[in-house]
């Protein structure tokens, strides 16, 4: 938020995150940061707001369908298909509890459950079915705990959504505007270089070798402590003018990669080794921002 609110062409609005995406929609802000769920629910098709980057690395959820407990015949979406084809021939149909009626019924169409009526909800949903004016709901979970604790469960093949926080655009107006499009460039490139920088460790060891040619050959070797592109290698000084075929050595390493490369530099006569985050990692050019590029020439 910081580099962000920093820069004198930006300027931040704080909104619900249902409205974001129809104020991106509607032209009254450039950019926008919300759910992937209320963009996919509430976004025209073919609209000019646009998912700029589709995960922002927080805010994980799923958008599914849980059915009570005690429903212990219905445990995959074929059974719900089944269930409600039984009710409808009872005379009454099935009722899903929901605050997202488009993506809720795209998803029972496209399984086979074709009887049912969708009941609008905007408070505790997963309270519906105990208080009797639903029969099973569709909502969001990030644990499950919720729902365990109302009695219900998630079906199997039951999600409909992996939600998580994104950026969004609006192409009408980033594609008009040359100033807008350079300010979105900026945004772009900063949040992807910071969701990739989480991704990498950069790793510092002192290690010996009779030259810089010598100790890049024996990292080299080792896929783990390679680097992205090979390791950063300078000449260390020694305070007292001895060993003077010690080197520093700095590569940058994935995540999962750290103890195995912190164990090879070992391996190699590595000591004093240190280990930071990156604040962003940077590629030769934003893929993000080509992707903008190419959406704005397909809408033009």
């Amino acid at each position: 938020m910081g580099e962000l609110g920093s820069q004198k062409d930006v300027s931040l609005i704080f909104q619900r995150a249902a409205d974001i995406p129809f104020k991106v929609q509607e032209g009254s802000v450039d950019l926008g940061i919300t759910g992937l769920d209320v963009v996919r629910e509430g976004v025209w098709e073919n609209g000019p707001c646009s998912v700029l980057l589709e995960d922002l690395g927080y805010g994980d959820c799923d958008l599914v369908v849980a059915v009570p407990d005690i429903w212990i015949d219905v445990t995959h979406i074929v059974d719900l298909a089944e269930l409600a084809a039984e009710m409808r021939e009872k005379g009454r149909e099935l009722r899903v509890a929901t605050k997202y009626p488009r993506l809720v019924q795209h998803f029972l169409l496209e399984n086979g459950v074709s009887y049912f009526t969708l009941v609008a909800s905007t408070g505790a949903i997963e309270v519906s079915p105990a208080m009797g004016f639903a029969d099973l709901i569709a909502d969001l979970s990030a644990s499950g705990q919720t729902l365990r604790d109302n009695g219900l469960r998630i079906l199997d093949e039951g999600t409909i959504l992996h939600s998580q926080a994104c950026l969004v655009g609006n192409l009408e107006k980033l594609g008009e505007d040359e100033d807008r499009l350079k300010s979105a460039k900026m945004l772009l490139e900063l949040m992807e270089a910071r969701l990739r920088a989480k991704r990498y460790y950069s790793i510092t060891a002192n290690i010996r070798g009779s030259s810089k040619e010598d100790v890049a050959q024996q990292l080299i070797n080792f896929t783990d402590v390679a680097g992205l592109q090979g390791p950063t290698i300078s000449s260390v000084y020694s305070r007292l003018g001895e060993d003077a075929n010690w080197f520093a050595v700095t590569v940058v390493v994935p995540v999962s990669s750290l103890l195995s490369a912190v164990e090879h530099l070992r391996c190699l006569g590595g000591n004093g080794i240190t280990v930071t985050s990156p604040n962003y990692v940077f590629e030769g050019e934003s893929i993000a921002y080509r992707k903008l590029l190419s959406a704005l020439a397909r809408s033009s």
